[in-house]
C-alpha cells in the first residue's frame, strides 16, 4: 500500500523518521504541515499513484472533494507529527477518519472497544446474588456504592442521588445520623419513588433499619447490638446486609446473621485510614465465603492527596483482594467527583484481570500528566525581542467591565446587567467580540485568560476566583 504523507517542513524530519521502512512519500507542502490546501493536494496527486493519503491531523481544509476527483481516499493523521509513528504501524488493522484527527479517533476508538468488553465481561459473568437486576460478586465487577451522608438533612436529595447513578454508581448509599427518625428515613425513601436502582440504608439504630426496610435493598452495617434485635425482619424482608465486626468478630457476627436467615450476606472487615492501620488491616480481607466490601472513601477522604490517583490505587488493591463492593464519597471538595473516578477504576481493573498490571487497556485516570511527552520540533526565530513590564496603571475599556464566573457547567461573563453563557471559554469570547462588548486589545487578551481560567477552574473542579491565580 503506497501513501502519501504530505507535512511541513518543522516537522519533516518526525514524518520521515516515523515512514522509515513503509511505502510512503514524505512531501513537504511548505513550512506548517496543517495549512495544506486541496489545490496542493490535487497537484501531488495527479504526479504519482497512491492507495491512501494521511493529511496532517491540524487541517482544517475539507478534502472531499479531491477525494472524489482522484479516488484516492484521504485520511486525517494524528495532531501532532510525534504521534505519526504509533499510527503507521496499524494501518490496516485500525479504522481512521476522514474529519477526526488519527490520535483523537485512535483513542476513541480503543475506548469503546474497552467498555465493549466491560460490558459483554459483566454480561457473562456468574455472581454471588443480584440487587434489582445488579450482579454482586463472583466474577462481575466490582460495584461502585456511593455515600451521601446525613441523608434526611440533604435538600435536593433526588438529585444529588440521580446524579451519582449518572456519574457510575451502581448503589447509592443513603446514611442516617443518631439524629434522624423513622419518619424522616420514610420521608426520603418517599422523595425517591419510581428510582429503580439499589438503594442501601446506612444506620445503626434498629428503629431506623425497621423504617427502611420497605424500599432500602442494603441494610448498612449490622453487628451484634442490632443483629438480635433486626436480623430476622431484615432476612424477611429479603435485604442484604453489610455485616461487620464489633465487639464481636466478624465470623461471629456473620453467624449471628445466617442464624437470623439473612440469604444475601456482604462481609466488611473495616479498612483503616492510612496511618491508622491501613496495611495492618488489609490481612482481614480474605477471599472467602462471602462477597467483600471495601471502604476505599474512608482512605481517600482522610488523605491530603488527589483523590484520582487514590481511587485507583484502592481500586487496585479492592481487585486483588477479590472486593465485591467498593465504597466511596464525595464529603469533601477535594473528593469531588470520586464516584466517576472509582466507576472508571473499577472497570480499569476488570479489564486487567488477565494482564499483569492496569496498563494500556483503553480508558485511563490520567488526567494533568501525560503517558508520553512529546518531542515537538523547536521553534524558528532570527532575533529576540525583550518583554516590557505591563503598566500598574490600566486603562479601563470604554464598553465596559465584565465579571467572570462559573455556574455548574457553564462560564458566565456579566456586563450591563447581561449575562452570556457558555461551556466553552473561546465561544463566550467570539460572541462578546462579534457583538462589539469589547474596544481594547489588552481588554480582550485579559478576556480570553479569564475566561479560559473559567472554563479550567469548571474542567478540573476547582474554586474560580477572577484576576486571582488559578
Amino acid at each position: 500500500m503506497r501513501i502519501l504523507l504530505p507535512t511541513g517542513s518543522a516537522t519533516e524530519e518526525m514524518v520521515r523518521k516515523a515512514a522509515a521502512g513503509f511505502d510512503a512519500d514524505v512531501v513537504v507542502t511548505g513550512e506548517i504541515a496543517s495549512f495544506l490546501t486541496p489545490h496542493r493536494l490535487r497537484e501531488l496527486l495527479n504526479r504519482a499513484e497512491y492507495d491512501m493519503v494521511i493529511v496532517p491531523g491540524m487541517s482544517t481544509a475539507s478534502f472531499e472533494q479531491v477525494e472524489r476527483e482522484s479516488g484516492v481516499p484521504v485520511y486525517r493523521g494524528p495532531r501532532h507529527a510525534a504521534d505519526l509513528a504509533m499510527i503507521l504501524p496499524r494501518i490496516g488493522t485500525i479504522p481512521l477518519s476522514r474529519t477526526v484527527p488519527a490520535d483523537e479517533f485512535f483513542t476513541s476508538q480503543r475506548a469503546q472497544e474497552a467498555m465493549a468488553r466491560v460490558e459483554a465481561m459483566e454480561r457473562d459473568a456468574g455472581c454471588d446474588c443480584i440487587i434489582r437486576t445488579t450482579k454482586i460478586g463472583g466474577e462481575s465487577r466490582m460495584k461502585v456504592l456511593a455515600e451521601i451522608m446525613d441523608a434526611h438533612r440533604c435538600r435536593d436529595i433526588r438529585e444529588r442521588v440521580e446524579q451519582y447513578f449518572l456519574s457510575g454508581a451502581d448503589i447509592v448509599d443513603l446514611g442516617f445520623g443518631f439524629d434522624a427518625t423513622p419518619a424522616d428515613v420514610n420521608r426520603v425513601f418517599s422523595a425517591l419513588d419510581g428510582i429503580d436502582r439499589p438503594l442501601a440504608a446506612d444506620t445503626q439504630d434498629p428503629a431506623l433499619i425497621r423504617a427502611a426496610l420497605a424500599r432500602a435493598d442494603i441494610i448498612l452495617s449490622l453487628q451484634e447490638m442490632n443483629l438480635p434485635l433486626v436480623g430476622k425482619e431484615v432476612a424477611e424482608a429479603g435485604v442484604a446486609a453489610v455485616i461487620v465486626p464489633g465487639n464481636a468478630t466478624l465470623a461471629q457476627n456473620i453467624s449471628l446473621a445466617r442464624r437470623a436467615g439473612i440469604r444475601c450476606i456482604i462481609a466488611d472487615p473495616l479498612l483503616r485510614p492510612v496511618g491508622s492501620g491501613l496495611v495492618a488491616s488489609l490481612k482481614n480481607f480474605k477471599n472467602g465465603r462471602y462477597p467483600l466490601f471495601f471502604g476505599a472513601g474512608n482512605v481517600a477522604e482522610l488523605i491530603d492527596a488527589d483523590s484520582i490517583g487514590a481511587n485507583a490505587l484502592l481500586a487496585g488493591m479492592a481487585m486483588e483482594l477479590g472486593a465485591a463492593i467498593i465504597f466511596t464519597s464525595e464529603h469533601s471538595d477535594k473528593t469531588r467527583g470520586s464516584v466517576c473516578e472509582m466507576r472508571t477504576a473499577t472497570e480499569m481493573m476488570a479489564l486487567a484481570r488477565d494482564r499483569p498490571y492496569p496498563k494500556d487497556l483503553g480508558i485511563d485516570l490520567l488526567v494533568l500528566k501525560e503517558k508520553r511527552c512529546r518531542c515537538e520540533p523547536p521553534l524558528e526565530y532570527d532575533t529576540v525581542v525583550a518583554t516590557k513590564k505591563m503598566p500598574d496603571d490600566l486603562e479601563y475599556d470604554p464598553k465596559g467591565n465584565f465579571r467572570i464566573g462559573i455556574e455548574g457547567n457553564q462560564i458566565v461573563a456579566v456586563i450591563h446587567g447581561r449575562a452570556l453563557k457558555g461551556t466553552r471559554w473561546h465561544d463566550v469570547l467570539y460572541t462578546l467580540l462579534s457583538q462589539g462588548e469589547v474596544s481594547l486589545l489588552d481588554h480582550a487578551g485579559y478576556l480570553g485568560r479569564e475566561l479560559y481560567k473559567a472554563e479550567l477552574a469548571i474542567r478540573y473542579g476547582r474554586s474560580f476566583e477572577q484576576d486571582g491565580e488559578f
